[in-house]
Parts: C-alpha cells; sequence; structure tokens
C-alpha cells in the first residue's frame, strides 16, 4: 500500500470504528466538457483508494444540467479514465437515473416545510441573498402553505410553468454565515432535452442537491472531492440528514436506501504554473478559437496530453508525487515534465531529425558514395541495440549550428572550424555559399577519412558534435514545437483590467517542416522518439499520415525540476 495520507487515515479510522463495512469511492463528473489533469488526479485517489482497501469505485456522471452536457463528453471521459488505467466494471451509473426519486424527496421535502416555491428573478435573488457581511433577506414566498408549493411543483413538472418563473428551495437559514445554507435553490425549470432522458423531464435538480442523493443512493462510503466542496459540505449533510429524519418519521421511499450516510472528505485541487485548471476557461479556449479544439497538446486536458504524447503512467506518478494536501498550493509544472521526461529517457529511442536545415556538400567524398555506420539506439538503455545510418556527400545540419562570425567560445561549426558529426565523421568547414539576397544557402567542407565513427588516431579534441541527416535518404516531417499557452506564471492571478486572455502566448507552438532519419517514415500515432538535441516527441494522433508524419514535442531535454531537488538535496 502506497503511504498514508489524511484521507486513508479517515478510511481507516471509519472502517475501525465500524461506521462503514467496506469503502466505495466514485469518481463523478459533470458532462459537460473534457476532463483535465485536475481531474486526472482526482480519478487517481478514488479508484488506488478503493484498490488499496478492497473497495469499490464507481464512475457517475453528475448529468444535471442538459444545457451544457453532450454525449461527445461521456465518450471522452469514459475514454479517459480508461486510458488513464482504472477500471469501473458493471459500476457506469448517471444522476440522472435517480430524477425520479430526487423528484420524490422533494416532495416529501416540501410537505415537511423543508422546501418551498420562489418566484424571486435574475437579481433579485442575489440581493435578498445577502453579502458574506450582511444577512440575507426571506423571500416574501418563504412562509407559503406547503400545499400550495407543492401544487407549484407539480405544475412546474408537468410543463405549465414557464422557465425563470418558479424555483424550488430549501428552507435553511437566511442568516447563516455560510451563504450555501440561505436556501439554496434545489430544482428549476429547463425546457431543454436531456442526452439521456429526452423530453422526459423538463425541471432538473441542482448539483448540490442532486450529487448527495447520488452518493447515498450507491451506498457510497466516502465522497472525497476538491477543497471548493469544503463550503458545500454543510448542504450535503443538510439534504441527507433532512431526507434520513424523514424516513424515520415514517416516510417509506419507494426505492430502499443505505443505512449509512456517505462521508464527504475535501482534498486540495491541483493547480499548475502558467496553466488554467478551469472547465469554463477551457471551453472559451476552445470556442473562440484560441486552441485547436479540446485534444490541443498545449492545454492540461487528459486528451490533449494523450495527444501531445504523455502517458498514462506519467501521469499517474505525476499525481503519486504531487500527493494529496488539504489546502491549495500550486505545482511546478517542471514537475509534470520532469515525470514523462523521466520515463521517456529510459524507454524511447534516440534518432536524429534536423528541424531547420542547412544543406552541406562534402567536396572530398567521392560521387555517389555512402558509407553504412552503426549508432547506439538509446545510450543509456544498451539492450536497445543500435541502428545503422547512411552518410553521403550532401547531408543536412542545423541552421543555427553554424555561424559565420561567431563569438569567443563558440564550438560549432565556422570558416575554418572543426567539428564532429554524431557517429560519422569529423568535417572542417572551407566556403559559404549565398544568394543574391546574402542569405546562406549551403557551406562547403571536408571530411578527415581517419576520424570514422566520430575518433581519429592522433585523438585531437574537437569540443563541437553536431547531429546530422543525409540528404539522400532524409525524409520530410512536420514538427510542432509547444510552449507554455500563458505567459503569465498565474494566469488567473491577473492584473485589474486584464484578461486572462491577454496573457495567451500567440507563439506558444511553433511549426517546423524538418528533415529526419529514414526511420521515420514508417511511424504509428502515439510512437515517441528522442530528437537528438531537441527533446522527446510523439506522433500526432489526428493530423500525422503516411506520406507526411507529423509529431509533437512532448517536453524538452531540459530538466530544471530535478536540478532544483538535486541542489535541495545538496
Amino acid at each position: 500500500m502506497t503511504p498514508s495520507n489524511f484521507i486513508k487515515d479517515f478510511i481507516v479510522e471509519d472502517l475501525g470504528n465500524k461506521r462503514y463495512g467496506s469503502v466505495h469511492t466514485r469518481f463523478p463528473p459533470e458532462p459537460n466538457g473534457y476532463l483535465h489533469i485536475g481531474h486526472a488526479k482526482s480519478i487517481c485517489i478514488n479508484f488506488s483508494i478503493a484498490r488499496q482497501f478492497n473497495g469499490v469505485c464507481n464512475l457517475r456522471f453528475d448529468d444535471t444540467n442538459p444545457a451544457k452536457e453532450e454525449v461527445e463528453y461521456v465518450d471522452s471521459i469514459k475514454e479517459d479514465v480508461k486510458w488513464l488505467g482504472f477500471d469501473w466494471g458493471e459500476n457506469e451509473f448517471y444522476a440522472s437515473d435517480y430524477y425520479g426519486l430526487c423528484y420524490e424527496f422533494a416532495e416529501q421535502l416540501i410537505v415537511a416545510g423543508k422546501a418551498y416555491i420562489c418566484h424571486l428573478k435574475g437579481d433579485s435573488v442575489g440581493e435578498y441573498r445577502g453579502t458574506l457581511t450582511s444577512p440575507g433577506k426571506a423571500s416574501p414566498w418563504r412562509d407559503r402553505p406547503a400545499s400550495e408549493s407543492l401544487e407549484i411543483f407539480r405544475k412546474m413538472r408537468n410543463g405549465e410553468i414557464e422557465e425563470g418563473e418558479a424555483f424550488l428551495r430549501a428552507k435553511i437559514d437566511m442568516a447563516s454565515p455560510n451563504m450555501n445554507m440561505r436556501d439554496p435553490a434545489i430544482y428549476r425549470i429547463k425546457k431543454e432535452s436531456h442526452h439521456r432522458t429526452g423530453n422526459e423531464w423538463i425541471i432538473y435538480p441542482m448539483y448540490d442537491y442532486a450529487h448527495p442523493i447520488g452518493d447515498w443512493i450507491e451506498g457510497i462510503s466516502h465522497s472525497i472531492c476538491t477543497l471548493e466542496f469544503e463550503d458545500h459540505r454543510p448542504l450535503y449533510e443538510w439534504v441527507l440528514n433532512e431526507i434520513k429524519a424523514l424516513m424515520n418519521s415514517g416516510y417509506v421511499p419507494s426505492q430502499k436506501m443505505p443505512e449509512a450516510l456517505p462521508r464527504q472528505i475535501e482534498f486540495a485541487r491541483l493547480n499548475l504554473t502558467y496553466t488554467v485548471m478551469s472547465k469554463r476557461l477551457l471551453r472559451e479556449l476552445v470556442e473562440n478559437g484560441h486552441v485547436l479544439g479540446w485534444d490541443d497538446p498545449r492545454i492540461p486536458t487528459i486528451s490533449g496530453l494523450r495527444r501531445r504524447g504523455y502517458t498514462p503512467s506519467s501521469l499517474r506518478e505525476f499525481a503519486e508525487r504531487i500527493g494529496v494536501a488539504k489546502t491549495d498550493s500550486t505545482v511546478d509544472i517542471q514537475l509534470l515534465y520532469f515525470c514523462i521526461r523521466e520515463e521517456l529517457n529510459k524507454d524511447v529511442q534516440r534518432t536524429m531529425v534536423i528541424l531547420d536545415p542547412l544543406k552541406i556538400v562534402i567536396t572530398n567524398w567521392e560521387e555517389g558514395k555512402e558509407d553504412i555506420l552503426e549508432t547506439e539506439n538509446n545510450p543509456g538503455n544498451l539492450e536497445q541495440g543500435t541502428r545503422q545510418i547512411t552518410f553521403g556527400r550532401e547531408i543536412y545540419i542545423e541552421r543555427d549550428d553554424f555561424m559565420e562570425e561567431p563569438p569567443k567560445k563558440y564550438f560549432r561549426l565556422f570558416p575554418g572550424s572543426e567539428v564532429r558529426l554524431k557517429g560519422a565523421y569529423y568535417i572542417t568547414c572551407k566556403e559559404v555559399i549565398k544568394n543574391e539576397k546574402g542569405d546562406i544557402t549551403e557551406l562547403r567542407c571536408v571530411y578527415d577519412p581517419e576520424s570514422r565513427g566520430g575518433e581519429t588516431p592522433d585523438a585531437r579534441k574537437v569540443r563541437g558534435t553536431l547531429h546530422w541527416v543525409n540528404c539522400k535518404n532524409a525524409v520530410d516531417v512536420e514538427v510542432r514545437l509547444f510552449e507554455n499557452l500563458f505567459t503569465l506564471e498565474n494566469p488567473m492571478a491577473i492584473p485589474e483590467g486584464k484578461s486572462y486572455m491577454d496573457y495567451v502566448d500567440k507563439n506558444s507552438m511553433l511549426v517546423k517542416q524538418a528533415k529526419a532519419e529514414p526511420l521515420l517514415a514508417s511511424v504509428k500515432p502515439y510512437d515517441r522518439f528522442q530528437f537528438v538535441r531537441h527533446g522527446y516527441f510523439c506522433v500526432d494522433s489526428k493530423d500525422s499520415t503516411a506520406e507526411k508524419p507529423v509529431f509533437n514535442r512532448i517536453v524538452g531535454l531540459k530538466d530544471s525540476w530535478g536540478k532544483m531537488q538535486a541542489g535541495d538535496k545538496g
């Protein structure tokens, strides 16, 4: 079992005092968008805890708002949970499964004087609700007879009242310091077709009302949720306790309910630097065309991370490393990069790709001659073996590996300098070819025949080593380089008068038409490689074709987080 945390401590306590006989958790997404990495943390917590205590974890869709929910989102959520490595088996449920019981409970609360129909509209609702420093005011309809509220509620159910004309409120305490307890709405009219129930219902329970009922119906022992629901916990418990009190007073529901009520436990949500974790803001980015879609590799959706090239194990490792806390904090995105980089460094094959090609002609190389060289696939894992690469008269190097007038201590190629070509030969630049505009189009170099494999008999020191690709068999590929989508470390802490959209980096995706080794001619979606000196890349699952492979950079080679940790230990 993994190390303990406060959630596990609560569970051990509850099992020890027989509050629950077993552990039953759930992951309860709202199907109104794609899941992001914050949800991945919740998925890992809920499913892992159930597994560690030999319990069960449900997948339940809290589909209480038909205006924003779609089957597309349901399907994407199921795909994401499975991809992360978790299986809910037959335990797939929906809040809409319980609409009948939610309605039945609502009628009973009305009859018991615990709920009433209100007709306040728009801004009036907020005005009556009060502020954090002043109590709310009672609705003019708060003390109407229960029979009158019940009659109107049934008319709402039958479609006889229009949207916005009436809603059902819990009768709790308009002076409560907790705003969630000031007679919250628990039912509203929405004449929208639901993705599962169609037009069967035109009134829908509010999330804060349906959620605890769903937990109870399913026999959930521990309702584990993020910290923003801490202020909602009193309402969660009020709903359950009031319905339980009605049952203790003789009310018999149409469905047998578990004896034990669920316990809500909150943990800190995940916040990442340079990232927004709000589904609403992610939806805005998608709908306004700032990104390529919900699976854009620059946004923190699970589908975006998958398309970028992250692995399920790297996200699970990330969730494990950040742990479970009681207070909100922000995690450095470098830790996420570290988790995938550490995994890929061990596993993936190296290859040479030139992102900005500059042609070199080796003038003392025989025309038509090809040399077959051997190079390692992964210097850190020799069990991955070697591959053959061909060397010829014309090759490509990176344009920024050459400078015509270099500064001091420049160890790459410049006129008259000698460099090592990785796994091949030493070359010396003899001539620079330019076009009529003065742009460099080609370099003329000579090679040292005695330096095959990158070594020489005299063991002279050459400090610069360049990667390269043979022009004759180079493969055309598209390479997408990603940076953080936001330029602000905390895009939600924006200066007054600014929008978080002002900090979207329009250059966060740079597309390169590159030249690559022949082995990249036959790749499949999600194949991963290390491009020497450029980082780790994954074959794009959507845009890549057999004729033109497309690669997304997952992460660069630089590991600032790992270096920080090493520095801390020192």
